[in-house]
């Protein structure tokens, strides 16, 4: 055999050769699938409920109309800090206290009615005095008479005298005791008359004094809506009244912010809680949570749920106020504000990151890859079907070059990491991405680990 025969021989085996290691490294790395990996480590955690809602004093009060009239003098402005007791307001009062006086004139004379009712009484009762001294006197001279003229001893004349005046002094004792009763009944209408005037004066004094407002408690005027010369009117059934000024006490200020359903059942009175402010940036405030609404509130109408007649499947939020603990001078009711509270912490807890929590059916794990890369039936069971279907959560441990899964038991979630209760050990390491990978990944698969960062493009195709 020629020498060039040997050559071409030996390059034929030698490509042949070649081939054969191209197309097993092909097949070796054709299931093999790139991910992204993450350790399982001891970290701090902190969750955090984060809700936004406005800034409010914990006391303030909408100081309305309750008479109706004109404004005749504001005593404040808006932004005024004012002492409890302080004149803010004065509406017109000439007939209120024209009324006052009136109804004043009006007790007056009916006390002296009833004055002059007691005198009459007194000299009512001397009559019925004078009266009965005057009847018992006449009884005595009738009485004598009639012994006498049954002996004929006086004349038919001076026993019909003494009988006449034995009836008129009885007469005159009915009289007086009618009198009487007469000066005892004007006596308590004139008492009568005192009280209705009381109460006349008690109103009228009433609807004067609500001419005047005066501050109800130390605070600030926060809005002040009106001004001099306007009229006001007091509410009616539906129809509210005017507002005069709001008066706020800005020694305690709140946050009222409104915490999704799925987060209020975490929320606690006494948690901690960071407030940031959008008109003061940079820059955040501790506060406490002090109030947990009871009542859901509808998130489109803002209407709580107990004020619905139907039921309704819109999203909804709970009221929570939280207090904060040093607020600058400069707050406002009103300011759009952030509240981060702390539900709950951990500390040196075994974590994981949250992307590399994934759920599998039952059925999906019943089934692995072999060594060649192939899928293994599962074993027939009675009731596989309702088994397969059954969700279980867990992440992609990394051993031995392939994903194996194990389901874990979750507690506390940070803002990056969940804390990992079971199944996993410190340093174990999961994997993380990418989130197409993690969608589709089977357990037992072979893996190739790339933690280098991915361009944009990869990013965005993931």
């Amino acid at each position: 055999m020629s020498t060039w025969k040997k050559v071409a021989i030996g390059a034929g085996a030698a490509a042949l050769l070649l081939g054969i290691v191209a197309f097993g490294i092909h097949e070796s790395r054709k299931d093999l699938v790139t991910v992204q990996t993450g350790k399982a480590q001891r970290l701090d955690l902190a969750s955090v409920v984060s809700a936004s809602g406005e800034i409010k004093p914990k006391t303030y009060v909408n100081i309305g109309a309750n008479a109706f009239g004109k404004i005749t003098k504001l005593y404040v402005k808006e932004g005024d800090r004012i002492k409890k007791g302080q004149l803010l307001a004065q509406l017109e009062n000439v007939q209120s206290s024209a009324d006052v006086n009136a109804t004043q004139a009006s007790l007056e004379a009916a006390q002296t009615d009833a004055v002059a009712a007691d005198a009459a009484l007194n000299t009512s009762l001397a009559d019925l005095n004078r009266a009965k001294s005057d009847a018992e006197r006449s009884q005595l001279d009738w009485n004598r008479a009639q012994a006498l003229f049954k002996d004929a001893l006086i004349a038919k004349s001076e026993y019909d005298t003494r009988k006449g005046a034995w009836e008129t002094a009885a007469a005159g004792l009915a009289q007086a005791e009618a009198r009487v009763a007469q000066a005892r009944a004007q006596k308590d209408s004139a008492g009568r008359h005192i009280m209705q005037n009381r109460a006349n004066l008690t109103h009228a004094a009433d609807v004067l004094q609500k001419t005047t407002y005066q501050a109800p408690f130390d605070g600030m005027i926060t809005n002040l809506p009106v001004r001099e010369g306007e009229t006001v009117v007091i509410g009616i059934q539906n129809s509210p009244g005017s507002t005069l000024m709001t008066l706020a006490d800005m020694s305690v200020i709140t946050a009222e912010v409104k915490v999704d359903e799925t987060d209020i059942v975490n929320v606690k009175l006494g948690q901690p809680a960071e407030v940031s402010i959008d008109a003061i940036p940079k820059k955040t405030f501790k506060a406490v949570v002090t109030e947990i609404g009871n009542n859901a509130i509808v998130r489109s109408t803002g209407v709580s749920t107990s004020q619905q007649t139907s039921a309704s499947e819109e999203a909804k939020d709970f009221k929570v106020v939280v207090t904060l603990q040093n607020p600058p001078e400069n707050l406002r009711p009103g300011l759009t504000t952030t509240a981060k509270i702390t539900t709950a912490t951990r500390n040196s807890a075994l974590s994981v990151p949250i992307q590399a929590l994934t759920i599998r059916n039952q059925g999906e794990l019943s089934r692995r890859v072999d060594q060649k890369g192939s899928v293994q039936a599962a074993t027939p069971q009675k009731d596989a079907g309702k088994g397969d279907k059954e969700e279980v959560q867990g992440v992609f441990v990394v051993r031995d070059r392939r994903a194996e899964f194990v389901p874990v038991e979750t507690g506390v979630t940070g803002v990056t990491d969940i804390e990992v209760l079971g199944g996993l050990k410190e340093g174990d390491e999961v994997v993380t991405g990418s989130y197409k990978v993690l969608r589709t990944l089977r357990p037992g698969a072979s893996v190739k680990i790339d933690n280098s960062t991915p361009r944009k493009g990869e990013e965005e195709g993931s």
